[in-house]
């Protein structure tokens, strides 16, 4: 695309999104057009069957929604969007959580809904998804404490399932201890200030959610400080 073509796809996306009032179902030509353009892609992708070739179908995919989604963000004024929320699952799929937090704060803000086939509501994907994909070990280590902990911010007051919110704060606790996908880590080695916190978070994880498995990290975690004389029960 040309850059005068993108700016003027930019510019109709803009008054799309800020022409529609809050609650309806956004409307209108640049829209429809976005939408025809996702079904083509949905479509697309209903014929691949490998994951890992899904993933890349999608991160190729992307660009074309960035003007769209950059528009609904910044002038949107929360009209439901199925481009904006397809959209953001992609991105939790490709790896990209800094994007999707980014439009699943203002998703939220709109209590903007997930498009049917997703069969849970916003709140619960983030937990599910992002929680899911740190303990998989597809979040650095780096970054695993602040997309975490930004997700249970978003998503503090939603109604969502015990478990889904156990697999962040499970994730969570792992993070703290350095730990990354199946990795182990020897818990002697994590200093104090991090194994509290991790301990902290993997207590909430079982509250919630006595299958999350974090029962012999709780144990060793608690030797650890106990040795150290910095167990607070």
């Amino acid at each position: 695309m040309s850059p005068a073509r993108a700016h003027r796809a930019r510019v109709l996306a803009a008054e799309a999104c800020a022409s529609a009032s809050a609650g309806g179902e956004l409307v209108g030509s640049a829209y429809e057009l976005m939408r025809a353009q996702l079904v083509e892609h949905l479509r697309h992708l209903k014929t691949i069957q490998s994951v890992e070739r899904k993933i890349e179908a999608k991160r190729n995919f992307l660009p074309i929604y960035k003007d769209w989604v950059e528009a609904a963000v910044e002038t949107g004024r929360g009209a439901q969007d199925r481009v904006l929320m397809t959209v953001l699952v992609w991105l939790i799929d490709v790896g990209d959580f800094q994007a999707a937090l980014y439009v699943a704060s203002y998703a939220i803000e709109h209590d903007l809904q997930m498009p049917d086939q997703y069969e849970r509501n916003l709140a619960t994907v983030l937990l599910d998804e992002i929680g899911g994909a740190a303990l998989a070990g597809k979040l650095t280590l780096g970054e695993s404490v602040p997309v975490l902990d930004r997700v249970l911010e978003l998503t503090q007051d939603a109604d969502t399932p015990d478990q889904a919110r156990a697999k962040v704060h499970k994730a969570l606790g792992y993070a703290y201890m350095g730990r990354t996908g199946a990795s182990e880590v020897d818990v002697g080695t994590v200093p104090a200030d991090a194994a509290k916190l991790a301990l902290q978070h993997c207590r909430r994880a079982l509250e919630l959610f006595d299958q999350v498995g974090v029962k012999k990290d709780i144990e060793r975690l608690e030797r650890r400080l106990k040795s150290a004389g910095e167990l607070s029960v």
